[in-house]
């Protein structure tokens, strides 16, 4: 069996300065562990909102660190320091905006400034990289309505099979 390994990305310039401790991170990796019954090794980084520290960064982490899927929080708003999506799309060599559109969606049933995300997912090699808001609350609530699809995606770029706990979420694979 492989090592699964997620690579959980931070972009916030506070949050990398240590001004204030990262709640979305760690809500994340929270999230995935409830989420997930296969073992996973999580890859933690806060950075500043500096793209090209967040290329660098989604590069080791798909690269070099082999990570199957890749969760990005910050960053997604319409705010000048705001790059993660251009970050994402100039690594990915497939855009997957489906995942935007959904996590929008869902977002705009608690708050209307949702419609100024601009989340968007994509493939680098074997690695599934998500961009998620900022906030633990609406990281959970994308997360609910995205994650079914994120196992077999990963099955169909070839990475580790994603076992989910179908108590808390049921994965979406078509019946062979």
């Amino acid at each position: 069996m492989k090592n699964i390994y997620i690579g959980i990305v931070v972009a916030s310039d506070r949050a990398s300065q240590g001004e204030y401790e990262d709640l979305s991170g760690h809500a994340i990796i929270d999230t995935l562990k409830e989420y997930l019954q296969s073992e996973f090794t999580p890859i933690y980084r806060v950075i500043p909102d500096e793209q090209k520290e967040i290329e660098a960064t989604l590069q080791q982490l798909a690269d070099i660190n082999k990570c199957c899927l890749i969760v990005t929080t910050g960053g997604t708003g319409p705010a000048l320091r705001d790059v993660t999506p251009e970050a994402t799309e100039n690594v990915c060599e497939r855009m997957l905006p489906g995942f935007g559109e959904l996590m929008r969606q869902v977002s705009l049933q608690y708050v209307p400034t949702a419609i100024l995300s601009r989340q968007t997912a994509g493939i680098r090699g074997q690695a599934l990289i998500v961009n998620l808001p900022g906030k633990p609350k609406s990281i959970r609530e994308c997360l609910d309505a995205v994650f079914p699809a994120i196992p077999y995606c990963i099955d169909l770029i070839e990475g580790p099979y994603l076992e989910c706990n179908e108590a808390v979420i049921k994965a979406f694979r078509p019946k062979k």
